[in-house]
């Protein structure tokens, strides 16, 4: 099984990061490429870098389609960013590691929070909540954490993401949490153990995900909204 594991953004170093956590999960015979685009925002905060993201993120899925033989496609972004498009382009399933990691903290805890880095992504969140069906069973926080801190371990990220859990867990009720970017992807045991409940990082949880797809031959239907792309002639 070949899944591609994609950055959206352009920041190499954190895209090696989500490789060696989505490495540390995947099934001995799953074969892990993680890549990103050449160009485009090195991290995305907010709906403006979404949009500069997405013709890179498809053009890379593209990509690897057609010279490697993908069998599914994480987006390694919490945004969930062109997941819709990217459905559409793919032959095989394509899974956002925001969906993911909600669906598994709504089998782990009634109510969950997700612990994101600034507080311009809050909105983004709270839309993709409502529409995975979550939007009553959690909360969302920001850490005061830019995306690009989390690649310095001396800029207190981890600390301010550590105590944004805490206050989730003791503000809001939150029972299990959602780590809410990817580049958080290795941080999900150890925030576990520092705080004793349990914490979801999205990559992880989309691979394992996708490897039960694969392995049930379940593809995205093409039959409706998520038809193959048409050719354009002018």
């Amino acid at each position: 099984m070949r899944l591609l594991v994609v950055n959206p953004n352009s920041t190499s170093s954190m895209t090696a990061r989500i490789g060696a956590a989505a490495r540390a999960v995947a099934a001995p015979a799953t074969t892990i490429i993680a890549a990103n685009p050449p160009t485009g925002p090195a991290s995305i905060e907010g709906y403006y870098d979404e949009a500069l993201a997405v013709p890179g993120m498809l053009a890379e899925i593209a990509r690897h389609e057609r010279d490697g033989g993908i069998d599914g496609t994480v987006i390694a972004c919490f945004d969930d960013v062109g997941l819709d498009a990217a459905r559409s382009l793919a032959t095989g399933p394509v899974v956002g590691i925001c969906e993911a990691a909600m669906q598994t903290a709504g089998l782990l805890a009634g109510r969950f929070a997700v612990v994101t880095t600034l507080a311009r992504s809050v909105p983004a969140l709270e839309r993709l909540a409502q529409r995975y069906g979550m939007a009553g069973r959690c909360t969302i926080r920001a850490a005061g954490v830019p995306v690009l801190a989390l690649e310095n371990p001396a800029s207190g990220a981890v600390d301010r993401v550590r105590d944004g859990i805490r206050r989730a867990v003791e503000q809001d009720g939150a029972e299990c949490i959602v780590l809410g970017c990817a580049g958080m992807a290795d941080l999900a045991r150890t925030l576990a153990a520092d705080t004793g409940v349990p914490v979801v990082d999205g990559v992880t949880a989309a691979v394992k995900l996708m490897e039960g797809l694969v392995a049930l031959g379940l593809r995205t239907s093409k039959t409706g909204g998520y038809a193959p792309p048409l050719d354009k002639v002018r």
